[in-house]
């Protein structure tokens, strides 16, 4: 059953909508459950894309994110998400100039990455660290102070300067200096020009684009959902991504395609898949890279991933589609009652290793590109101007009304 809209938005100091007591002491009766993980439930509307998952689809503004990545450059599915429409050539044009000129790293912000790039922390927790700075770097508002086009640019600057942020992260990281963004570059190669600090193959190039096509937008998962939450308060759009940059840190969310490429090399050959299966199953453990939260048919980011990798080619390739094909039979066998395909992380990291991203890499690339779906959402729940404040069932101790 779909639930209206505003059921999450709860207004906390509404005296005529706080619980009653009943006679017989429910304080809940008007309450509405809802499934753990609020799964089938409506939260609100989205114009920006959304997944069938029983069908195996997804799409941005209507149009089939699968297609728009076999066909389509990084910053044409940008300004779709972003405009609602497709670019026309001067628009295109344009909007890549625009890119070009807010990926450069503040030199305010220099500094603040370099203590962060010499600490032990993760990559993405580096990031939240410069994000937070770079709020008042580049003059970002609470989003409830400022109109939607000031909401819009200082999205589009956060989004824009991310993959910059991250490249340098890592040089600092590994003792190397800043590399300065190329204009000449599309946003795709930009981030592995400045990553490596080499220009890479058209190839490579291509398919580290195509996962980021894939990749920008997924309906209201994990990250984009704490996005929004937290953009409902007013906060900036500096608080808003780096909450859900923390949620994209988690390992059953973004986190799994360096964990699944572990898994590769835990695994080794082919003929060792299905006893490493059945040991990591019967210990109750994740398969990485296998089943997915809302498909229950196959991920159509993992098919389309799987040609990328054949395209690219090489032993990584050949021992995961054999690997693969492994995993789902013993899968089957062991979960017959519970289909378990392919999901986007398992050739993720096989499509980004063979592209030359160093591991490290994998999630902070999934942040880039994902950064433009959340800075959308973002802009699109503070334009709603609602907070989002869903109540709980309390479960604890009998409630005593009488003091202590």
């Amino acid at each position: 059953m779909s639930l209206p809209v505003d059921v999450v938005n709860i207004d906390p100091i509404n005296v005529d909508r706080l619980p009653r007591r009943r006679d017989d002491g429910d304080m809940t009766a008007h309450l509405i459950d809802v499934p753990p993980g609020l799964n089938g439930v409506v939260a609100a509307d989205t114009a920006i894309g959304a997944v069938d998952g029983d069908r195996g689809f997804f799409h941005y503004r209507g149009i089939d994110a699968t297609e728009l990545a076999r066909h389509s450059s990084f910053e044409e599915v940008w300004f779709l998400v972003r405009e609602g429409r497709r670019p026309s050539a001067g628009e295109l044009a344009r909007f890549r100039e625009q890119l070009a000129q807010r990926r450069r790293v503040p030199p305010a912000l220099e500094p603040v990455m370099r203590v962060a790039a010499a600490t032990d922390a993760a990559p993405l927790a580096k990031l939240r660290t410069v994000l937070s700075v770079a709020a008042s770097a580049i003059g970002l508002d609470p989003l409830i102070d400022i109109d939607e086009a000031t909401r819009r640019d200082q999205a589009l600057s956060v989004a824009a300067m991310t993959p910059s942020v991250l490249a340098g992260l890592h040089r600092f990281a590994h003792g190397q200096e800043l590399v300065d963004p190329d204009p000449d570059l599309d946003h795709a190669a930009s981030y592995l020009y400045e990553t490596n600090g080499i220009a890479g193959p058209a190839d490579h190039v291509r398919a580290v684009e195509q996962y980021m096509i894939l990749t920008i937008d997924h309906g209201f998962n994990a990250s984009t959902f704490t996005a929004r939450v937290i953009a409902s308060t007013g906060a900036d759009i500096a608080d808003a991504v780096s909450g859900a940059i923390g949620a994209l840190a988690g390992p059953l969310h973004g986190g799994a395609p360096s964990r699944a490429l572990d898994a590769l090399d835990a695994i080794g050959s082919p003929e060792r898949a299905p006893a490493w299966v059945r040991t990591e199953v019967g210990a109750g453990r994740r398969i990485m890279g296998f089943g997915h939260a809302v498909y229950r048919a196959p991920d159509p980011r993992s098919g389309l991933l799987r040609e990328v990798a054949e395209r690219l080619g090489g032993p990584l390739v050949d021992r995961a589609i054999a690997i693969e094909a492994e995993v789902l039979v013993t899968l089957a066998q062991l979960k017959p009652d519970r289909p378990l395909p392919s999901n986007v992380e398992f050739y993720a990291g096989v499509v980004m290793e063979t592209a030359g991203l160093p591991r490290s890499m994998f999630t902070p690339t999934f942040a880039v590109s994902r950064m433009v779906g959340w800075t959308e959402h973002i802009v699109e729940q503070a334009g709603i101007g609602k907070l989002i404040r869903p109540t709980s069932r309390y479960v604890g101790p009998p409630v005593s009304l009488r003091g202590v």
